[in-house]
């Protein structure tokens, strides 16, 4: 199994192309600072830094809603990119390929309109709080629990 969940910001505005083509996909390419759990001295925090990639709608996403310091939670796997350069020498190194990205905080604490809900598809609702706002439909028989 390869799978990967980072919580990170990204450290630059995202670069984004489409391939050619008959049909054309989103290729976005960015790279996001994951703070690490505990420090090894007096430094301040230390952060891991990864290479991402993101193909078709979450590459639309990335390209409409991300920019530099945008905090993200993403999931994806782990893909190795070995190639021999120029000079004959081998490189290798290592790429996250994003599958799932979501915002990890709200607009409030960036600064930055969410939009998550409306690239899902889904009717944006007003925040109050940190909750999203639902309709009173005045039917609580359906509600597993009461306040």
């Amino acid at each position: 199994m390869n799978k990967v969940i980072l919580m990170g910001r990204l450290t630059r505005d995202p670069e984004v192309r489409y391939s050619t083509g008959e049909n054309s996909l989103a290729i976005a390419r960015f790279s996001i600072a994951v703070d690490r759990r505990f420090r090894r001295g007096q430094d301040g925090a230390e952060a891991d830094f990864f290479n991402c990639t993101a193909f078709g709608k979450q590459g639309e996403f990335v390209e409409k809603y991300l920019k530099k310091g945008t905090k993200v939670l993403l999931s994806g796997r782990i893909q190795n990119d070995n190639y021999t350069n120029r000079d004959g020498q081998k490189v290798s190194s290592v790429q996250i390929i994003a599958e799932e990205i979501e915002f990890a905080e709200s607009k409030n604490s960036s600064g930055r309109n969410e939009g998550n809900s409306e690239f899902q598809g889904r009717p944006s609702a007003p925040v109050s709080e940190g909750f999203m706002n639902l309709p009173d439909s005045g039917d609580d028989e359906g509600i597993p629990f009461t306040f």
